[in-house]
């Protein structure tokens, strides 16, 4: 099926396209705040910040299930284009013995495009973000899903003293399976407790609910260390709570940001 034949996912793309245009009243971000990398990983749960405009962020990592699968680069470039609006690109991803329906397959997964938008920011004592993605079936046979697959997130972060803060977020992921669209909701909490200036460590909870199948909980615990304002490491492992959910898991990862040239 091709986009132009899927009313739904036309829909989407356009509001893909009209998003940043919430943001067109709000104050113009003049580039010249101290630059220091915020990012989505290594939780499930996403920043509730997006990054600032003219800025260039890209996040990698690798992760192991602990049963010889694995995947790699993890990469997702975040883009800013407005004081309140990023652009996102999730590359495709490389599955070594990936499980499918037909058994273990490697390969690469599909490309995604997203926006994520600032709705509430932290001097409101809540920071609110919506985040709106769109794969697309560019991966490899035995991985892709062959659909044309949205997806919504909702993160939020509080701040409940000078070194810790409470956050989540809410999710809606419609793959494709069979051919058809099917539906997943996800929440996460997630506690993260600053242990210095540069290194702050997390633990959390997220649970997706599939249309079909049983409900997949996992337990998450992980650290990132800043080595440099614009450069962060980090470190995580997972432990599933439900038979559904992957019995473990570890990942590191590597981001940078950079403000991007003549701005």
């Amino acid at each position: 099926m091709s986009v132009a034949d899927d009313p739904s996912t036309l829909r989407i793309l356009a509001f893909l396209c009209a998003l940043p245009l919430a943001s067109a009243q709000t104050p113009v971000d003049n580039g010249n705040a101290p630059l220091g990398i915020t990012t989505d990983r290594p939780a499930v749960t996403d920043s509730s910040a997006v990054v600032p405009r003219f800025v260039f962020q890209a996040e990698n990592g690798f992760l192991d299930t602990g049963t010889q699968s694995f995947d790699f680069p993890e990469t997702l470039l975040r883009v800013g284009i407005g004081s309140s609006t990023e652009l996102r690109f999730t590359a495709p991803d490389y599955y070594y013995d990936f499980a499918t329906p037909d058994g273990s397959r490697s390969g690469f997964g599909d490309f995604a495009f997203g926006i994520k938008q600032q709705l509430l920011n932290a001097s409101s004592g809540l920071e609110l973000a919506a985040v709106v993605t769109l794969s697309f079936p560019t991966g490899s046979a035995p991985i892709s899903s062959h659909g044309y697959d949205p997806s919504f997130q909702f993160p939020w972060s509080r701040k409940l003293s000078t070194n810790w803060t409470a956050a989540g977020m809410l999710s809606i992921y419609v793959p494709t399976q069979n051919g058809r669209h099917t539906v997943v909701g996800e929440s996460t909490f997630l506690l993260d407790r600053q242990l210095t200036q540069p290194w702050d460590a997390f633990i959390e909870y997220a649970g997706d609910f599939p249309e079909a199948g049983g409900p997949r909980h996992l337990l998450h615990i992980g650290t990132a260390y800043k080595i440099a304002p614009q450069q962060q490491l980090d470190f995580h492992v997972g432990f599933g709570l439900s038979s559904a959910a992957p019995d473990h898991f570890i990942g590191i990862g590597y981001s940078f940001c950079f403000r991007m040239a003549g701005r």
